[in-house]
């Protein structure tokens, strides 16, 4: 079974995302900080993050990048979740080192084949 952290700060986009999840078998874990995100991540490293990117403290972009560049968190697939739509965010979310970048509100069809796609890389 696949571990997926989600790491964002809204309590409706932690549900929405959790609920398509779990019912397609992800087992899912949740920090609400950019901090608390790379921390779970660093000490027990998932299959697949979920990032978004607007959150206090640590953005999304700026723990994309430090999770990409942790020995410990290298090998692990970041797709970004955001409201952020502008051609420039993907481009950026994609240099630090996203594996995809997904604007909300999220469409489950496009969720799961992008996990598929991170996952099988």
């Amino acid at each position: 079974m696949l571990r997926v952290l989600i790491i964002d700060d809204s309590p409706t986009e932690v549900y929405k995302l959790t609920t398509i999840l779990e019912k397609n078998g992800y087992s899912v874990e949740v920090a609400d900080t950019g901090e608390k995100g790379l921390e779970m991540a660093k000490m027990n490293p998932p299959s697949l993050i979920l990032m978004d990117v607007v959150m206090p403290g640590l953005n999304g972009f700026q723990a994309t990048r430090q999770l990409n560049r942790a020995p410990e968190t290298a090998d692990v697939p970041v797709i970004i979740v955001s409201t952020k739509d502008q051609a420039t965010d993907k481009i950026w979310g994609m240099r630090q080192g996203a594996s995809a970048y997904l604007v909300k509100p999220i469409v489950e069809a496009e969720l799961l084949k992008a996990i598929k796609e991170a996952t099988a890389a």
